[in-house]
């Protein structure tokens, strides 16, 4: 049997043979200097947690996958839901992602309400007739780009998380996770802040919304179990407890967001480990 580290090099290499381009471009692609790459497909480095977050997204695969072989092998991270939408044609997976992406971006940064379909066609450089053939409609839209963010959120625990062993450690880097710092993570949390308001609004919204919050609260409940049974976390009720920190980040993460004065990511870091040593490390 591999070791896990030569496994995710198999797999690695499976995603490069599926790559149209040259394992330089597929580099290029990464924003990895080749040498890197090489070095890391024969053992001489490891790959990083951001690099194969970037592997996934190249070539279409999960990090659970690269790292254990499977979409939905039970990780540090409760597993999200598979995607609804209809199964894709050969070749359209390309374009689907591309729109994904567009749209993603485009939510995050102007707001549910102010993109149109023609704004995401043309940051794709194709038409509107495309973007419709993949989502009917803007409702479409917001759905996947919910699925996305929750799909990277999971990929970037499962890198970052795997090889992390002491539960106190873990979840102080889960913390990290969750703050809104500029780039991909303060995208993400504007993603959430508009699925919120959607699904106060709009009844049918609330079962997406309860399976993707579900998947974030167990990842956070289980890593407390396995702190609890290393004997490092207090004996409390896990689910309590995740309850309690989630509640917490979600409305310092609010706060940040918004940018209520005397609200940092630095002082929402500050809050959320002073919580966790005190209410959930064993003194």
């Amino acid at each position: 049997m591999l070791h896990t580290a030569d496994a995710t090099r198999q797999r690695v290499r499976e995603v490069l043979r599926g790559y149209p381009g040259s394992q330089r471009a597929f580099a290029d692609a990464m924003g990895l200097d080749p040498t890197k790459l090489s070095k890391s497909l024969t053992g001489a480095r490891r790959f990083t947690p951001a690099e194969l977050t970037r592997i996934a997204e190249i070539g279409n695969v999960t990090v659970n996958w690269l790292i254990n072989g499977s979409d939905e092998a039970d990780t540090v991270s409760a597993v999200p839901q598979r995607s609804a939408r209809r199964p894709l044609r050969d070749g359209d997976t390309g374009r689907y992602r591309q729109i994904l992406d567009a749209a993603w971006r485009l939510i995050a940064e102007r707001g549910y309400h102010a993109v149109r379909v023609s704004d995401v066609a043309e940051a794709c450089g194709t038409s509107a007739a495309t973007i419709h053939y993949h989502f009917p409609g803007r409702d479409g839209l917001l759905t996947e780009a919910l699925r996305h963010s929750v799909q990277q959120a999971f990929d970037r625990q499962v890198a970052e998380l795997h090889s992390i062993e002491d539960a106190h450690q873990r979840l102080l880097r889960l913390v990290e996770l969750q703050l809104p710092t500029p780039g991909a993570l303060q995208r993400e949390w504007s993603i959430w802040l508009q699925v919120w308001n959607e699904t106060a609004l709009r009844p049918e919204l609330r079962v997406l919304h309860t399976d993707s919050y579900a998947r974030y609260h167990e990842t956070v409940a289980r890593t407390i179990a396995e702190g609890q049974a290393q004997g490092v976390f207090t004996d409390a009720d896990p689910e309590e407890l995740a309850v309690s920190l989630t509640a917490l980040i979600d409305g310092l993460g609010i706060q940040v967001l918004t940018g209520r004065p005397g609200r940092s990511v630095e002082r929402m870091r500050r809050i959320l480990y002073d919580f966790v040593q005190r209410e959930i490390v064993r003194s």
